[in-house]
């Protein structure tokens, strides 16, 4: 066979889990210049340069975790190498990630016209995952940029932190203008999520071959209720840790917020609204209800995997706070059977690093009011669903297609999510049954703690190729990063 017809790589005998199937295949897949272009039961090794043997390990595509923060507590260049190596060792391949001005981040304001460019050369050749970015207009100027953002760097997303105008990241605080970076007569208030959300139903009416990846996030939450429950659970000495954490900001405020955004959406024709990391029965039901009462809203619901995994009485406490809080065992319970009955869309970490110095008060390290919010598990994100997802009785193309095909769409990766003819050949191989114990001090990311800390997980990743190169195998990740910006507008553009 000549050089020019051979593929670059067989992987042969893969338990293939693809989204739309019932079952799980044992299939080779070649590859050629980075997509997957033959599938079938048998491809002769002589058809190609490179053969890897697989091993009848299951196949998932490459997950793509829609919810990722870089840079946050750390330089962008830096956490974004440390940190899609966490991804790449949890078999992630696309890493989408939030990203707003003011403090943390760039820590600068301004115009996304100058800001972003700065993010995007800070970003090429740090990541090991492919990567692309949901960005926050904060200041009124960014409701204007929404059309460069989208047509000149393929920006189709974007999102409001509900709670932002009145309450800090990590608690109380009366300097969100500062916080912020805006200026002190302008608002992060309601009306300006409103003003966001017409400008989206504007680009979306310009670009009508797009309109269907043309989204807008919101962590909903409503700054009142947390600024008026923190401060009597602050008094309260009979709460402490998590329990405390998830009092102050209750979840009828998650509800309340998820109700007054899906007016808005209803009342500026903003179609598609995701509702992210949904944390409480009661959030879940607000969500429900607002999708019977506006049915032409497209809504997506998400859930994270750390709101599946732990809950107030997990003893890492200040290591887990995070926003919205970790809820109670009925919450994260509730969560799963939402999961389980196909009423949440996508799965993510919300990764967010930040260091166990910066985490937690030196002097007072069991305070959760004085730890910083967030925390990393990009790298527990397959092996998380896949550990407790199994013990539910969920299947494994469930799975695929929570972790990797439903945010492909939504987000307009149209080349991730499935293992099939044409499309990247981005694949995760997983030993369902390799049962290990979670060790921050064997993750890649810099955090140096996880709040999975013990947690034993069934369904061990074991490599993960990104577009046909193999970037992590057996504990290692392999090479230099490759990682590529994805530019989201463009296939929609053209198609």
């Amino acid at each position: 066979m000549s050089e020019a017809f051979l593929l670059d790589l067989i992987i042969k005998n893969v338990r293939v889990v693809r989204p739309h199937n019932d079952t799980v295949e044992l299939l080779d897949l070649g590859i050629k210049n980075g997509k997957f272009i033959e599938i079938a039961p048998h491809i002769s090794p002589d058809k190609s340069r490179q053969v890897f043997d697989a091993r009848n390990l299951l196949g998932f595509p490459g997950v793509v975790d829609a919810h990722m923060h870089i840079g946050i507590y750390q330089p962008l260049e830096e956490d974004a190498v440390t940190e899609s190596k966490a991804a790449a060792m949890g078999g992630v391949t696309t890493s989408l990630n939030y990203i707003r001005t003011g403090q943390y981040y760039l820590n600068k304001g301004g115009s996304y016209k100058d800001f972003f460019p700065e993010v995007l050369a800070l970003s090429a050749g740090n990541f090991f995952v492919d990567y692309s970015y949901h960005i926050a207009p904060i200041a009124k100027q960014h409701i204007e940029e929404i059309p460069l953002l989208f047509e000149e760097y393929g920006v189709s997303s974007f999102k409001i932190f509900m709670f932002y105008g009145g309450y800090g990241l990590h608690g109380l605080s009366n300097q969100q203008n500062l916080f912020l970076m805006i200026n002190k007569e302008e608002r992060y208030d309601f009306a300006h999520f409103e003003f966001i959300m017409r400008g989206l139903t504007r680009l979306r009416e310009a670009y009508p071959a797009a309109r269907d990846t043309i989204s807008l996030s919101l962590h909903c939450e409503v700054a009142e209720i947390l600024n008026a429950y923190t401060k009597i659970v602050e008094n309260d000495s009979s709460l402490s840790g998590l329990k405390a954490y998830s009092a102050a900001r209750p979840p009828h405020s998650e509800g309340l917020a998820i109700c007054i955004a899906s007016y808005l959406a209803h009342e500026t024709n903003c179609a598609n609204i995701n509702l992210l990391h949904l944390s409480s029965r009661k959030a879940m039901e607000a969500a429900l209800t607002m999708q019977t009462a506006f049915p032409h809203i497209n809504f997506r619901r998400e859930v994270t995997v750390g709101h599946l995994l732990l809950d107030v009485d997990t003893p890492n406490s200040t290591w887990a706070k995070v926003n919205p809080p970790i809820r109670p065992r009925a919450d994260v319970e509730y969560l799963w059977q939402a999961v389980l009955n196909h009423q949440v869309d996508w799965i993510v970490s919300d990764h967010a690093c930040c260091s166990a110095e910066q985490k937690r008060s030196p002097k007072d390290p069991n305070n959760i009011w004085l730890a910083k919010s967030g925390f990393g598990g990009t790298e527990y994100l397959l092996s998380g669903v896949l550990s407790e997802g199994s013990k539910r009785g969920m299947s494994y193309n469930h799975m695929a297609k929570l972790l990797s095909w439903n945010p492909s769409r939504r987000f307009g990766l149209l080349e991730k999510g499935d293992i099939a003819i044409g499309y990247d050949a981005d694949l995760v191989l997983v030993n369902p049954t390799e049962t290990f114990v979670v060790r921050a001090a064997e993750s890649e990311s810099q955090q140096g703690y996880t709040p999975f800390e013990g947690a034993e997980l069934t369904g061990r990743v074991k490599s993960t190729f990104l577009r046909g190169n193999l970037i992590y195998n057996n504990g290692q990740v392999l090479g230099s990063p490759t990682g590529r910006y994805l530019k989201r507008s463009h296939s929609a553009l053209n198609a």
